[in-house]
């Protein structure tokens, strides 16, 4: 399965006007925020412009703590992990066994699907329904449990997307126990929880924004599933909400990021954190990143989760609903990313 999308998201605060015939025309074109750049638009049109941002802009950049994957001291790493799990919500790795030409490879691969023609990428166009759209282009592509066709993904990446995926499923499974170790849990546990076994690949294109600061790459949100890996390019964009401050996240070179989901933060009864996170525009561009997500969302499972109960206690008692993941990734497309949190609505 595979689709290409313009994520969208809030509210404008711009005059009435017919928004959804604008997006409807906007939609039936189905060329993108990408076309519109080779339009040569010179403006961002209503569609794309956002609320103004009442949270301010940290003066400086967060230096995300840096996990060395290939450290024979396990204990040291676990604790990295449960420390940026929990205060940050969001880590990077290296040493995490994906070869970099793979890595080169993947945002070329990327890079090629969102600079084909117009036509060629019509078929897979489609846009969540939202008030406000984001400026950015996406296709994805559901790679586990079942692995889609060769022939159902792109051409011009396919090969590549099935390396690096199989490469970010490994990947996962290491993770994974890595984080249940952090929460005092047997390595397995998440594991046998299949929280490593669904994986989204998600490719994104940030064309360059003529008035970035009327727009946004990808609203405030939090990612529903259980864990998120990225892979950026250098031209950067990625912030997160930490101490009420938009604070920048600054690639690093052959490092991965690691995001903790909504999923994970429920399941661990919020011992971990989902952060929350944005895109902004830029002048620069396209900016191109690679968002693996680990979620069974559209697989057709009936498996319930809710907090471990290993980690609830009379005194520590639950804090959520138990939920099913495609409940859960239904109620998130419906709400769209309008910047509320989305487990609030799981909230016991």
């Amino acid at each position: 399965m595979i689709i290409i999308t313009n994520m969208t998201t809030t509210t404008s605060t711009i005059s009435p006007y017919d928004r959804v015939t604008e997006l409807k025309a906007f939609d039936q074109a189905k060329t993108g925020v990408q076309g519109l750049v080779d339009a040569g638009i010179q403006h961002v049109p209503r569609i794309f412009i956002n609320q103004p941002e009442t949270i301010p802009k940290a003066p400086t950049s967060i230096e995300l703590p840096l996990i060395d994957l290939g450290s024979t001291d396990r204990a040291s790493t676990v604790e990295k992990i449960r420390e940026a799990s929990k205060n940050l919500g969001l880590f990077q790795v290296v040493n995490h066994g994906i070869p970099l030409s793979v890595i080169d490879e993947t945002l070329k691969g990327v890079r090629r699907f969102h600079e084909q023609d117009v036509e060629t990428k019509k078929r897979f166009y489609t846009r969540d329904a939202s008030n406000t759209a984001n400026w950015r282009d996406t296709f994805f592509s559901v790679m586990a449990p079942l692995p889609p066709k060769a022939e159902e993904l792109p051409e011009v990446c396919r090969d590549i997307q099935i390396a690096y995926s199989n490469h970010v499923l490994k990947l996962g499974g290491l993770l994974f126990r890595l984080i249940s170790e952090a929460l005092g849990l047997e390595p397995n546990h998440s594991g046998d929880m299949d929280c490593d076994k669904g994986l989204t690949f998600v490719g994104h294109c940030y064309p360059a924004c003529p008035q970035p600061d009327l727009t946004m790459g990808a609203t405030k949100h939090t990612d529903d599933g259980f864990l998120t890996v990225l892979l950026q390019d250098d031209i950067g964009g990625l912030q997160i909400l930490h101490q009420n401050q938009w604070v920048d996240v600054p690639p690093t070179p052959g490092a991965l990021v690691i995001n903790i989901g909504d999923l994970l933060q429920m399941i661990s009864n919020d011992k971990l954190k989902s952060v929350e996170h944005r895109v902004v525009a830029n002048e620069k561009g396209p900016r191109v990143s690679v968002g693996c997500f680990f979620t069974t969302a559209l697989a057709a499972s009936t498996k319930v989760y809710g907090p471990i109960k290993e980690l609830v206690s009379d005194e520590n008692p639950p804090r959520y609903k138990e939920t099913t993941v495609h409940e859960y990734a239904q109620y998130s497309v419906s709400k769209g990313l309008d910047g509320v949190p989305r487990l609030l609505h799981l909230k016991i």
